[in-house]
């Protein structure tokens, strides 16, 4: 997850300030299981399967995760528009409106429709709604479309890849039923192992991929697009041979694979993934589901994919740090940090953890924060009930000490903070800073070394878990 992570931080920021991570730094974050609390994040992220060093090894970090992703539903009106066969179906925001699309569909010839709950996370078909449904895929008759839809629209589905909250579900897809003869896996994705587009595929369709890999590797075909041709037909058809395709199908198949690579560059995708691709018993080459992600830095050139954004399936925090252009991951501790610059940001994380504390957040500011994106930074750890202290890091290099001690004390003041906060300033007018906090009358914790203050934050956060769970009031004296 290191990488992941990594990658996220380095996509988010507009002056692409950080470097690829080194070897060294891989090396340091390898014993610690900080990163490992990150994995709620790969709600968004499909995982990539090639690795940087070895394309012929599958690893579950390695793709960029800086993106915008899309529901199902959205997916397939655009690839519609490319040529590109998938199954027939609206989408419903209502129990009346899937009623009504049931009937529709009835019309049209279909017997069986699948009623698929429209979440940005993975392993629908295996999840649970709060509603007491189980499974967020079903396939049932036209008539038994309105109960499926009570019992999803407005309810939240938890998956292995959401917490335990689950995702709000405010639409549902709902699809003519096909009959499938073979299943198979197909995606495009960017990978770094190939220097480009490269094309992940298998015989072995309609399950997760990732267990595939693990179980049974050479099921897998992996093949690099030289992104100035592009993908060529010959390669395709090689690819559908390979794959198991009867020869009557080849072209077919061939011809989809194609259309899904010009879709895939013509829209900025980062991945696009079709599982089930799918041969039906009529003898023809569907896309049955589709999930794509696109590159967030190339919305501009895609106004249409800025109007699909669903923020209902992000975490409100990080939508809010967007807003103030910040870097934040929230995570499941109750340490709230807020630090400048990526690895420094890391490396706080590493000593909580250290120390045997829990961080809350990954949150960068950036070296040009101005005073309005500290007090916002302060806003979005203050509304996290998890948070038991805040650690303050700062470097300051380009970033000055004295704005984030005015930050600090405007938030202080202006958010009526009561949660405990440790501050270590480094760096660029950090006398100034040090004097501004000493006559703000604030009753901050400070600390000249990381250190220190990574053992005073996590015992300010220990002491206020107990009197919370105590239901107590806590004040503290200082020096503590």
């Amino acid at each position: 997850y290191q990488r992941r992570v990594r990658e996220k931080m380095l996509y988010r920021s507009k002056k692409l300030l950080y470097s690829a991570t080194k070897r060294s730094a891989r090396r340091r974050f390898r014993s610690t299981s900080t990163i490992r609390s990150l994995s709620n994040f790969a709600i968004f992220n499909r995982k990539s399967l090639l690795t940087t060093r070895n394309p012929k090894k599958l690893n579950v970090g390695a793709i960029i995760s800086r993106k915008l992703s899309v529901h199902e539903y959205q997916s397939h009106d655009m690839m519609k528009k490319y040529g590109i066969k998938v199954a027939s179906g609206k989408v419903a925001s209502t129990v009346e409106e899937a009623e009504k699309v049931g009937k529709e569909l009835a019309n049209s010839g279909a017997q069986d429709v699948i009623v698929k709950a429209q979440v940005l996370a993975g392993g629908r078909g295996k999840g649970h709604f709060d509603s007491g449904l189980k499974g967020g895929v079903h396939i049932c008759s036209v008539e038994e479309v309105g109960k499926f839809a009570r019992k999803m629209l407005g309810f939240n589905l938890i998956t292995k890849q959401t917490d335990e909250k689950g995702r709000p579900v405010s639409k549902i897809y709902i699809c003519a039923r096909r009959y499938i003869r073979k299943e198979y896996y197909f995606a495009i994705l960017m990978d770094r192992a190939f220097k480009g587009p490269a094309i992940v595929a298998s015989s072995q369709g309609g399950v997760d991929i990732e267990t595939v890999a693990r179980e049974n590797p050479d099921a897998i075909i992996k093949s690099g697009i030289d992104i100035n041709v592009g993908l060529k037909l010959e390669q395709a058809k090689e690819i559908a041979s390979k794959l198991g395709f009867a020869k009557r199908l080849i072209d077919d198949a061939a011809d989809q694979m194609v259309k899904l690579y010009q879709f895939f560059i013509e829209r900025d995708a980062t991945l696009v993934e079709v599982n089930p691709f799918v041969e039906t018993a009529e003898g023809e080459v569907l896309c049955l589901d589709a999930k794509v992600n696109f590159d967030h830095n190339a919305l501009f050139k895609q106004p249409e994919l800025q109007q699909m954004r669903d923020i209902s399936q992000e975490d409100a925090r990080e939508v809010q740090a967007a807003k103030y252009d910040l870097n934040y991951i929230g995570l499941s501790g109750n340490i709230g940090c807020l630090v400048n610059g990526a690895g420094l940001a890391m490396a706080t994380m590493d000593i909580i953890k250290l120390h045997g504390g829990e961080p809350a957040n990954f949150l960068d500011v950036g070296g040009g924060a101005s005073e309005r994106q500290v007090k916002g930074a302060f806003e979005i750890l203050n509304s996290d009930p998890n948070v038991r202290a805040i650690l303050v890091n700062i470097f300051g290099g380009i970033m000055r000490c004295d704005i984030i001690a005015l930050g600090i004390i405007n938030a202080c003041k202006d958010l009526k903070l009561q949660i405990p906060i440790v501050v270590r300033l480094r760096g660029t007018n950090v006398d100034k800073a040090k004097e501004l906090i000493d006559n703000s009358g604030l009753r901050l914790i400070a600390a000249d070394d990381l250190d220190q203050a990574a053992q005073q934050v996590v015992k300010v956060a220990k002491i206020v878990d107990m009197a919370t769970e105590a239901k107590l009031t806590v004040s503290f004296e200082l020096p503590i």
